[in-house]
């Protein structure tokens, strides 16, 4: 699968594997930002991308930075669909109840996975194939 990105900021370096066998590609921040317990923001990446149709774009978070600082993602995973072309923004939260998180402009903010994806063909029927489960809800399977 080939991704085309486009650079909106040429001075920031691209996307990137860390090692082999990663799924997820290094998102940089393109903005110094800082944020206040509880406080949000969408940090600029510097980059679009063209994904293909059939596949999709989810933005997680890094875990370390998750765990150190409580740097979290808004909407975990974010969802890039094959048709968006505008720049890749995180929308980051603080979960710290204390401390700020200080992201500098070219650190590491978030992982890109680039996952094939089907599309739904919808079906109203009248009653649901059974299965093992249910309608089990929360909890019903143990805790």
């Amino acid at each position: 699968m080939r991704l085309q990105i486009r650079r909106l900021d040429p001075d920031l370096p691209l996307p990137s594997y860390a090692r082999s066998g990663d799924a997820g590609l290094d998102l940089l921040a393109a903005e110094d930002v800082t944020l206040g317990p509880g406080e949000r923001h969408a940090v600029a990446t510097g980059i679009a991308v063209a994904i293909p149709d059939g596949y999709a774009g989810f933005v997680h978070a890094r875990s370390g930075r998750a765990l150190r600082e409580g740097l979290a993602l808004a909407n975990a995973p974010g969802l890039i669909d094959s048709g968006y072309r505008g720049e890749i923004k995180v929308i980051v939260v603080n979960l710290d109840a204390t401390e700020k998180i200080v992201i500098k402009r070219a650190e590491k903010i978030a992982q890109l996975v680039i996952q094939a994806v089907e599309r739904a063909d919808i079906q109203v029927v009248d009653e649901l194939d059974g299965s093992e489960r249910g309608v089990g809800g929360f909890g019903s399977t143990g805790r």
